[in-house]
């Protein structure tokens, strides 16, 4: 075990409560976590109800439950999500419920289940939750991913190692990244807010009209919509509180305007989506739609995301990350876009966050959309950036100015 690992582990439960989600009194409190967490579950518990939540609400999971369910359930339990879990979900909303997820399951949990089931129920869950799924996108809410490092997980990222050291090696890199040994996380994490967000407003003040991305394998123009919104670390929900909905993270993110995308593009780490690893993708687009693409490994299971709804075809999200941040400078691939997607350069297909546009969280879907912030029941990122690529923003009167040279900040 990792010296001093139960007092770092309480240092990670207050931060997650404190920075995360930043819990105060009268607050309810979700947190979905696995069965293999329990330790970390009951510390994030104890601080949330320190700090004054109302309530705690604890969802577990569990990868091999979860896998025999999506085997062998009945047709029509996965194609369907039962009326009382949507009214939990509703629930939440209208509490104004902090939601926690931690991640840390295995990136092939699903491997050998039929795609077909898989899409079937990622759909379904999709619908069910659409309520969630905006107040989270509005940030109506505070909400926070973070991770703990599953046996699996772990054997996925540290396959050279002895079994016994590889969850140790995964929990170090967890509280690197997370700044749990810094004499005061919390205040770490006010620093690097701070730093992150004096990039975006300096993005916000230029208002570029498009992106322009050049690498090997990619050549694409993605358009920016008018009082598009960069933002850093930190968010602020409805309540006006201040909340991280990432931890790590190393990015400054917006919106693109989904109808003005062309080009191709490559991916360049591999993703983990529904329990399926999948690499080597590439996209052509048109007039902001996906018209052709492939993958080297998990391209059945990529072409169902594609086909989840018409805005899965469609970009939501445009993310910068310099390639010298630390966990690029690891040289790790964690097999989770939590930290995959901190080491790169990002755009993620799907929904778009009504926060990345000036008044979005005000407007409703249809008018979000002719702003032309992408709506989808869907978000996937996946990871773009290299030390090879430049991206150039281009202004209204089509003048460029460097943003990205050799995949770190002009």
């Amino acid at each position: 075990m990792l010296a001093n690992f139960n007092k770092y582990l309480e240092k990670y439960a207050r931060l997650i409560t404190e920075t995360g989600v930043n819990v105060s009194a009268g607050q309810t409190v979700v947190l979905q976590i696995s069965v293999d967490q329990a330790p970390l579950a009951r510390l994030i518990t104890q601080e949330a109800y320190q700090l004054g939540a109302a309530e705690v609400i604890v969802q577990w999971t569990d990868d091999t439950i979860q896998k025999e369910f999506l085997t062998h359930a009945a047709t029509d339990r996965i194609e369907n999500v039962p009326q009382y879990k949507i009214d939990q979900t509703n629930d939440w909303v209208e509490k104004g419920a902090s939601r926690i997820s931690v991640v840390s399951a295995d990136p092939d949990s699903l491997a050998g289940v039929d795609g077909d089931r898989v899409a079937s129920y990622q759909s379904a869950v999709g619908k069910a939750m659409i309520n969630l799924r905006k107040a989270t996108q509005a940030n109506k809410v505070s909400w926070t991913v973070v991770a703990a490092a599953g046996k699996q997980w772990a054997a996925k990222v540290f396959p050279d190692l002895p079994e016994s050291e590889q969850v140790d090696a995964l929990w170090d890199e967890i509280f690197k990244t997370t700044r749990i040994y810094e004499e005061d996380p919390v205040r770490a994490w006010k620093n690097h807010d701070e730093k992150l967000a004096k990039k975006a407003n300096e993005l916000n003040q230029e208002q570029f009209t498009a992106l322009h991305y050049i690498a090997p394998g990619t050549d694409l123009i993605i358009g920016l919509p008018k009082n598009h919104l960069w933002e850093g670390a930190g968010s602020l929900n409805a309540r006006n509180e201040k909340f991280m909905a990432n931890m790590p993270t190393e990015e400054v993110f917006t919106a693109p305007d989904s109808r003005r995308v062309d080009g191709f593009i490559s991916s360049t780490k591999p993703l983990s989506y529904a329990g399926t690893i999948i690499e080597g993708m590439k996209f052509t687009f048109k007039d902001g739609k996906v018209i052709d693409f492939s993958a080297e490994k998990g391209e059945e299971v990529l072409a169902k995301l594609l086909d989840t709804d018409e805005g899965a075809r469609h970009l939501g999200e445009v993310a910068l990350v310099p390639d010298p941040s630390p966990i690029s400078q690891s040289g790790i691939i964690f097999f989770n876009t939590l930290f995959d997607e901190n080491a790169s350069n990002h755009l993620a297909l799907g929904s778009a966050y009504a926060f990345s546009l000036k008044g979005g969280t005000e407007m409703t879907e249809e008018q979000l959309a002719d702003a032309g912030l992408n709506r989808s029941q869907t978000h996937v990122d996946f990871m773009v950036g290299s030390n090879q690529m430049d991206i150039d923003g281009i202004r209204e009167d089509g003048s460029t100015v460097p943003i990205f040279r050799n995949g770190d900040w002009a």
